[in-house]
């Protein structure tokens, strides 16, 4: 029930920011007069729809997109009359040209014909067709900044979060630099001392801990001696004599790779304790906020840019028996599945329990935004980014012939990127129906 329910939060959530998106477009739309016939949440049959003044507002059976349809998005065909439409040709792509220059000014109506979309300024074009995005990009810093600055976000704390059942004794390998427990090895030090998971560490050996690096630097270096902890443990302090076991363990690249010679890992002798450490809440200053949303917007952008190689191992996982990368793509339904899995995970209500999950939910959402954000500003057809690109190059065009005093060059004619626009199309298509399969067939899983 719980994992149906964390689905539909983040379903709505998709619808929610797919209608403010077009309402990104809609409301300069109607601001710089261009007249708006449609306003639909999602696609295939309409479900519901109710016609205000020109605008038909309306939702559809499927809730994974939705448009704006605004009359003369492509000029005419230069040397045909606004409004009339032409006899096609017989290429091909010119027939699909002339086919979407038609459909763009079916709807123009006697007195419609400087509300057309084509005939605005460059920078009103750019506005319009910026506004989606820009509103997910608002929803994103909105629902981010409300969580980390009210809520708060888990950041690794000097506390106990899980305690080790031994002391492996397996050596060491570049397959398995970390080795896992065997029946015979001896009990873990942490454990065998007492240590409790939501244990925090206050001092060892008498000196102040407040991160956990200073653990496992004490730890590290403890080279077998016996050391005195004091922990909190509910409202108690609590000393504890734990003597770190002494291991040649793996050591690790800036990266965080295991490092390697001769094709063998490169040990280094250490103290081992067998705890892992916990997590606790920290909201950041709210004036903090911009720069971490950004910095959340940079890293989306990076894994965007990755997308077309990383869709190799989505079909490999797909198709094969290589298994999904966790930070690789994944399409709504995989979104969807992640949002169920964080609603039915147990979390104990002294962690914050369902506080918790609707906390990961709000940002699974935010995260989406973020991604919408960025991807619709890719400068191709049928993108946002490719109309804003046209635009641009249209206010090039004019300024450059105002510079030299020659006559105005006239509208770009962004129809002749609609080739562009179809074959983008198709691979989005194609790569979204890989990602719905893969998400289902061999979904990512985050937990357990």
């Amino acid at each position: 029930m719980l994992f149906f329910l964390g689905v539909l939060v983040v379903v709505v959530g998709v619808a929610l920011s797919i209608a403010l998106h077009e309402i990104g477009h809609l409301v300069p739309a109607k601001k710089f007069g261009v007249k708006v016939t449609q306003y639909m949440v999602g696609f295939g049959p309409t479900v519901w729809s109710r016609k205000r003044g020109e605008t038909e507002y309306g939702i559809k059976a499927i809730p994974l997109g939705g448009y704006v349809r605004m009359i003369g998005m492509l000029p005419p065909r230069p040397g045909d009359k606004p409004g009339e439409l032409r006899t096609l040709s017989t290429g091909r792509f010119s027939q699909m040209v002339d086919q979407a220059r038609a459909d763009s000014m079916e709807e123009v109506q006697p007195g419609d014909e400087d509300r057309v979309f084509y005939k605005l300024s460059p920078g009103r074009k750019i506005v319009i067709m910026l506004g989606g995005p820009v509103m997910n990009l608002l929803i994103g810093f909105v629902l981010i900044t409300g969580v980390i600055t009210l809520y708060g976000l888990p950041q690794v704390a000097p506390k106990v979060g899980a305690l080790s059942a031994c002391v492996p004794t397996t050596a060491p390998t570049v397959q398995v630099p970390q080795p896992t427990c065997k029946p015979g090895d001896p009990v873990a030090p942490a454990k065998a001392a007492g240590l409790q998971a939501r244990d925090r560490i206050v001092s060892i050996d008498g000196t102040a801990v407040t991160t956990w690096d200073q653990v496992t630097t004490a730890i590290r270096d403890s080279k077998g001696r016996t050391m005195t902890w004091v922990v909190q443990r509910g409202d108690k302090d609590v000393s504890i004599s734990i003597t770190p076991a002494v291991l040649e363990r793996a050591t690790y690249d800036a990266q965080g790779e295991p490092v390697a010679k001769d094709g063998k890992p490169v040990l280094a002798s250490m103290g081992f304790a067998g705890i892992t450490p916990g997590q606790e809440l920290v909201r950041t200053p709210i004036a903090e906020a911009p720069g971490f949303v950004w910095a959340r917007v940079v890293d989306t952008a990076s894994i965007i840019v990755k997308i077309p190689e990383k869709m190799t191992g989505v079909f490999q996982a797909a198709f094969g028996s290589e298994a999904r990368d966790p930070n690789g793509p994944i399409s709504v339904v995989g979104v969807g599945r992640i949002g169920g899995e964080v609603a039915a995970l147990d979390i104990p209500a002294d962690e914050g329990g369902n506080w918790v999950k609707l906390a990961q939910l709000v940002l699974l959402i935010a995260s989406l935004n973020l991604a919408l954000f960025v991807f619709n500003l890719v400068p191709l057809l049928p993108l946002d980014g490719g109309h804003v690109a046209g635009a641009i190059w249209e206010a090039v065009k004019k300024g450059w012939a105002r510079l030299r005093n020659r006559p105005d060059p006239g509208f770009v004619d962004v129809a002749k990127g609609l080739p562009i626009a179809y074959g983008m199309s198709l691979v989005l298509i194609t790569m979204s129906v890989l990602l719905i399969y893969a998400d289902i067939v061999k979904p990512i899983k985050l937990f357990g």
